[in-house]
């Protein structure tokens, strides 16, 4: 408890020292935490906009934000990269602001075009566009860990169910298609109902969450409660307040009376389906207000003293964790994380957005921004994109845009082991969603829009939408999606853990759904010429011409049949669908 700015929290002990331990570590010492010294941590100060520094290569940056990349480069004797075609360019592009490739079309049409202004046309353009929205809620989705189910279900219980939880999918695809400024993003998904009754689709944050078989036990009900504490604190602060649970957190300046004054919020919430005009939605409510004794080390039955709902001390504008007073206290938890004075929720988001662009986060730990968290690479640089995002109207795309209009997001690809300085773009593979959807893309089958509505199986043979609307199982997640390394949707992800298995070329090669895109787009090539055909399956798939090298294998590929009208266009199709060259993007 506190006493004269001071709290007692057990000691600090490091993760290799319980590792090493020859028997059960006994924690019993005590430190003291000085909140003025915890706050002198870089991620609990406000962030501070540098001055964009001085640079010796003057004539490269095209923006600010290239002035503080390039600080780094030159101190460490690096040069950037030069700039990538125009061919590689669009699709990077194209993948990064919608999800999907660009079209033969407009690959033409900007190769070449020689307009100075061609290309910030083109961010414009993709930025219009409805697939916009579609791709950020597929960063966004993982993050809230959204599903449409329960990994543990008993019988029928509809409790274990959310038919309607594409209601919440299409309100995050439609806040970010119309730019809905990020701090009444986060307001609307945690209080939506106490700001009128025009979003409440988006309490689905909350209402589609992890639920248990309670019969009234307060131990599972507590299992909920942590879910939505951890769900809200490493999504949108950054902080693994969770960890606070059974104890003082060991490592930040978190108390276990802290996490339970969060918990408190979550214990006067319900989940409940409301039927709104035609819709019916998977929500949350204010029950009977609930201030939580601290569970003593976690056990329900070992009661301390009961702690108001309130926020985290170490981001209490006075210092001290003042008490929620307004029903559970959803609304006032709400303001605090928008605040534009916490200091964390703008570097947060602006740090997820940045590892949706440029590859890599500026903070590796996306979601830990805590003291065993990573540092930024590019501290200066982060704050100054921060306090902007937060002090500029907290708009996504005007962000986004700043970000690919820049020269560093030109770059060629690196293929630098360790490319945190960007000395270069990094070269990553396709997420889940992004391959299905190119593929689809390719075969020219993808819709060129959806109106959302209830999901499909991603396995259904007949589902030609685009992935973020297929559905998703926190019970048995669907085998593409689990091969390709979508997220675990009964916990919130920081983001995407890449890996590369020889299971994944043997599951593309041996995929009903990837053999009948190539088919469909074998049955373009049909009436081609050899080098027609290479021509159109490269344009459709690469979204560029082949080169000389791969002119020569794919001559090599057709030579024994070439002149005899039975050419394997399926299985040259689906050799690209398979390849590098496809799968990742440069």
């Amino acid at each position: 408890m506190a006493r004269n700015g001071v709290v007692r929290s057990r000691a600090a002990v490091t993760a290799s020292s319980l590792l090493l331990a020859a028997g059960p570590l006994e924690v019993s010492a005590e430190k003291e935490i000085d909140w003025q010294e915890a706050r002198q941590f870089w991620s609990f100060q406000l962030p501070r906009r540098s001055p964009p520094p001085e640079v010796r290569l003057r004539s490269w940056p095209r923006s600010d934000l290239d002035r503080f990349v390039l600080r780094r480069l030159e101190a460490a004797g690096l040069l950037p990269e030069p700039e990538v075609d125009r061919s590689t360019l669009i699709r990077r592009l194209s993948f990064d602001l919608t999800g999907l490739p660009p079209s033969a079309e407009e690959l033409e049409a900007f190769v070449g075009n020689n307009d100075p202004r061609s290309y910030e046309r083109l961010v414009d353009a993709l930025l219009d566009r409805p697939q916009f929205g579609e791709r950020f809620a597929s960063m966004w989705l993982p993050v809230v860990r959204f599903a449409e189910d329960q990994a543990h279900q008993v019988g029928n219980n509809e409790k274990f169910f959310y038919p309607h939880a594409h209601h919440y999918r299409r309100w995050v695809i439609d806040a970010f298609n119309r730019d809905l400024p990020y701090d009444q993003f986060v307001r609307l998904q945690l209080a939506a109902d106490h700001y009128g009754d025009k979003d409440l689709a988006a309490l689905g944050l909350l209402g589609l969450g992890p639920q248990y078989y309670t019969r009234g036990r307060l131990d599972v009900l507590a299992e909920e409660w942590e879910d939505r504490v951890d769900t809200v604190t490493r999504g949108l602060l950054g902080l693994t307040v969770a960890c606070a649970r059974c104890h003082d957190h060991f490592f930040d300046p978190i108390t276990t009376e802290d996490y339970h004054a969060l918990a408190g919020v979550f214990a006067s919430t319900d989940v409940e389906k409301r039927k709104v005009a035609e819709h019916t939605l998977h929500v949350v409510k204010d029950v009977k207000v609930r201030d939580l004794h601290v569970f003593v080390r976690g056990n329900v039955e070992d009661k301390g003293p009961v702690i108001p709902r309130g926020f985290l001390t170490i981001l209490a504008e006075n210092g001290e964790r003042e008490a929620f007073t307004g029903g559970s206290g959803r609304k006032e938890l709400a303001e605090a994380i928008a605040n534009p004075r916490n200091p964390l929720t703008a570097r947060v988001m602006v740090n997820r957005l940045w590892g949706e662009i440029f590859g890599t986060p500026l903070v590796r730990s996306a979601s830990n921004f805590g003291t065993t968290g990573e540092r930024p690479s590019h501290p200066e640089l982060l704050d100054y994109l921060a306090e902007r995002f937060s002090l500029e109207g907290w708009s996504i795309k005007a962000l986004v845009r700043e970000m690919v209009l820049s020269a560093t997001y030109r770059q060629a690809a690196t293929r630098r082991e360790d490319n945190a300085l960007l000395a270069g773009m990094n070269r990553r593979r396709l997420s889940a969603e992004m391959m299905r959807d190119a593929m689809l893309a390719a075969s020219g089958e993808l819709p060129s829009a959806d109106p959302g509505g209830p999901s499909l199986k991603v396995s259904d043979p007949g589902n030609l939408r685009r992935t973020v609307y297929g559905r998703i199982s926190r019970k048995e997640l669907n085998s593409f999606l689990r091969q390709f390394d979508y997220p675990d949707a009964n916990v919130h992800a920081a983001g995407r853990v890449v890996t590369t298995t020889p299971m994944q070329k043997l599951y593309l090669l041996n995929s009903p759904f990837v053999a009948e895109r190539a088919a469909r787009l074998a049955a373009q090539a049909e009436d081609a010429t050899v080098e027609e055909g290479v021509n159109l399956i490269f344009r459709r798939v690469l979204a560029r011409l082949p080169d000389e090298e791969e002119r020569a294998r794919s001559a090599g590929y057709f030579g024994e049949s070439a002149g005899q009208g039975d050419l394997d266009w399926a299985g040259f199709a689906q050799v690209l669908l398979c390849s590098n060259a496809f799968l990742y993007r440069d």
